[in-house]
């Protein structure tokens, strides 16, 4: 305790400056720093950290994580979007490894290559009958690889040739902004409310000679996080017990009086889920090709949400409330794959592919601010600078199968198909041995259900110039069809061979209706969002 008292008086130093957060301690820089004692701090927080984590599991994971880490954007190279990934059949594109990995195999000669994405992500939000909109633009490199084809000497063999091919592919880009306002009867006094109802008041009280931010950790490490949201709701002002002399009290009013409020609410995401992957491919005789991949994803996310509220009734104490939320997520994960291609003539190709369950070990902090008329007066303490870091965390999103048709019109062109199928009610938070995990299962597998994907693309040559374009299909992960509803999405393209190098230009276009909740608890009406993306891309690949 005495290092989180001292970290306690520094905070309450007016002299220092928090400057940055890094790996969950405060750096605090003045007049009398000291760095082994801030490393003591910073070992002695972390060790808090990880005991609110083993109480608060259930408010800090659950399906919406599994959902975030679940299927993959509208990138790749170029010429993969302007087919819109339907290459489970094709191989011969190095981002067609995702879908089947034999794909490399198809390569004729070694080559590099290289792709910049321009992301337009729009919302269109509709929350008690009010409308909004938001859209942000980004820019990434998000492909990046090359392949490297070894020809058999040996004309008697029947393995004629192997491919070796390294990809870099961003599956998700996680840049976006929500905004949604509209004029609810549900205020986030709500939220606070259903959270607290239940805990006794007394333990939320802060001791004599401790500061606030210091009760805020020790309460959410000790108690966990349905009573450190509690404590906040109460020295945030929101709330009050029914009974300030019983230290039993268990029942909370709201100090807020309104019959609508004005409510906004934002959303601001930045990050990514990148996906690596070392792949290895052979060509058995003339009409089949066999391969297998190794994946290495790598994530990061930082998400803020804001809700302010005001328009409360003239008699309520409360005329503004402010709550913030930061998170962020990072981490890495794992998968394989496993495909074949097979030629049953020189018209048509068969494909099919099995890829892992991918197993992503993932860490979380989180970060809270609130504001009202009636909060404490130090309330201000408890900020972003204030960090819960949660105990890792594993999030495994179940396999896929992948099956593929191409019909080939020897130069001139191209049509393939694929079908993939995942069953996402087999997706699991683990430990599945803690209780709270396997309440958080057993919700996700009565509530996703089976996705099954497909994707059509086409290709026309004329000379040396191609064109392009693709549509796809994809069925909600919810059993209900609504809380997240099907993605459909559209693309083209255009390419053009320089003989040693080739150009491509795309177009994907993709959208999807979302009913989201703001808080998993206390405001039931979800938010009507239609959510669409828009990406342009231009690759360049050099052949050796």
């Amino acid at each position: 305790m005495a290092a989180l008292e001292a970290l306690a008086v520094l905070l309450h130093d007016r002299r220092l400056q928090p400057l940055e957060v890094v790996e969950g301690a405060t750096r605090l820089y003045g007049p009398n720093f000291n760095k082994n004692f801030l490393k003591k701090i910073k070992m002695k927080r972390n060790y808090t950290f990880i005991l609110l984590l083993l109480c608060a599991f259930a408010s800090a994971q659950n399906i919406n994580d599994v959902l975030r880490m679940s299927g993959e954007g509208s990138y790749g190279t170029a010429r993969f979007q302007g087919l819109n990934g339907a290459f489970g059949a094709l191989g011969g594109d190095l981002s067609s490894l995702s879908i089947n990995p034999a794909g490399s195999a198809v390569f004729n000669n070694s080559l590099l290559s290289f792709t910049g994405s321009n992301y337009n992500a729009k919302n269109d939000a509709s929350y008690f009958n009010a409308s909004s909109n938001s859209s942000l633009n980004s820019v990434d490199l998000n492909q990046v690889g090359g392949v490297f084809v070894f020809k058999s000497t040996n004309s008697s063999s029947p393995w004629k040739k192997i491919a070796l091919a390294f990809n870099y592919d961003l599956i998700k880009n996680f840049d976006d902004d929500l905004f949604v306002a509209g004029n609810s009867n549900q205020g986030i006094d709500n939220y606070f409310l259903d959270l607290a109802n239940g805990v006794p008041f007394g333990p939320l009280l802060i001791q004599d000679g401790e500061y606030i931010e210091e009760a805020y950790l020790d309460i959410g490490a000790s108690l966990g996080f349905v009573d450190q949201q509690a404590f906040l709701g109460y020295y945030g002002g929101i709330l009050d017990p029914v009974d300030f002399s019983d230290d039993n009290n268990t029942d909370y009013i709201s100090n807020a009086k309104y019959s609508t409020l004005n409510q906004n609410f934002s959303q601001s995401t930045a990050g990514y889920n990148s996906k690596f992957t070392a792949n290895l491919a052979s060509q058995y005789g003339s009409n089949l090709y066999l391969g297998a991949s190794l994946n290495i994803h790598s994530v990061f996310m930082d998400k803020l949400t804001r809700l302010s509220e005001r328009g409360f009734d003239s008699n309520s104490e409360i005329q503004t409330i402010i709550f913030d939320n930061l998170l962020r997520t990072q981490g890495n994960g794992f998968s394989f794959s496993l495909g074949a291609i097979g030629k049953l003539n020189e018209n048509f190709r068969i494909g099919g592919s099995y890829q892992s369950p991918t197993w992503y070990n993932l860490s979380d902090e989180t970060s809270q601010k609130i504001y009202s008329d009636l909060a404490d007066s130090d309330i201000s303490f408890i900020n972003f600078n204030i960090i819960n870091v949660y105990e890792d965390y594993t999030i495994k999103i179940p396999g896929k199968l992948t099956g593929s048709l191409a019909v080939i019109f020897g130069q001139n062109g191209l049509i393939s198909f694929d079908y993939g199928y995942q069953d996402m009610s087999k997706a699991e938070l683990r430990p599945d041995s803690d209780p709270s995990f396997a309440a958080e299962n057993n919700f996700i597998s009565n509530t996703l259900s089976s996705v099954s994907t497909f994707r059509l693309g086409g290709e026309y040559r004329i000379l040396a110039l191609s064109l392009r374009a693709g549509y796809r299909f994809e069925q909600s992960p919810y059993a209900n069809g609504e809380t997240i509803g099907d993605l459909k999405g559209y693309s083209g393209g255009i390419g053009y061979n320089f003989g040693g190098s080739r150009l491509d230009l795309s177009y994907n276009y993709s959208a999807q209706d979302i009913n989201k909740q703001l808080y998993d608890v206390g405001l039931p009406t979800p938010a009507s969002i239609t959510n669409k993306n828009s990406v342009v891309s231009l690759g360049y690949t050099l052949n050796f």
